[in-house]
């Protein structure tokens, strides 16, 4: 499974919950969004409204989340792992929210994506030049040293309770995929 928002047929909202109003538009799920940041939730709950999708947007930590033991059949992290302050904790989370048989998919920029790959991902995107620099910049000093290699990735997952994981390179990123 490869997320791709350009893949989905109508224009995605970009920003807070933007997946999740998505994946709310594609069927008859329940979807609970989850985010540290306050401001973040009531955005995402507004953008929600303004699409006419139910999604459930909580306050809460990912290495600590506000639900019970068995909840959910999917967990999806998307373009958020790298800013985890307790990454193993969050995916020992994971494990536990998720019901026997459950799945997790974390999909995030790989600390190793080459500038060729980041620059072709940046060109996609149609940004004027300066905006384009400017992606370049935040890339190259921001997210790139935060992210993980793949092989990070690979040991943190052993060392959780999912006791390992598959990873697919997808261009500048990559889909690590883990079953309870």
């Amino acid at each position: 499974m490869h997320l791709r928002p350009e893949s989905c047929g109508a224009p995605i909202p970009r920003g807070p919950g933007f997946l999740s109003i998505e994946l709310a538009r594609r069927g008859r799920y329940e979807i609970v969004g989850l985010d540290i940041s306050e401001a973040f939730v009531r955005i995402a709950r507004e953008n929600a409204q303004e699409e006419s999708v139910d999604v459930d947007f909580q306050r809460g930590d990912a290495s600590a989340m506000p639900f019970e033991d068995d909840s959910f059949d999917l967990v999806v992290c998307r373009a958020a792992f790298k800013n985890f302050t307790q990454p193993a904790e969050a995916l020992d989370e994971m494990f536990r929210v998720l019901k026997p048989g459950g799945r997790a998919i974390v999909i995030d920029l790989r600390k190793d994506a080459s500038s060729e790959e980041i620059t072709a991902l940046i060109e996609e995107l149609n940004q004027r030049w300066f905006d384009s620099i400017l992606m370049k910049l935040i890339f190259r000093f921001m997210l790139i040293p935060r992210a993980y290699a793949t092989d990070q990735f690979r040991k943190m997952a052993a060392g959780s309770k999912f006791g390992g994981c598959r990873i697919t390179q997808i261009p500048t990123s990559c889909e690590v995929v883990l079953e309870k």
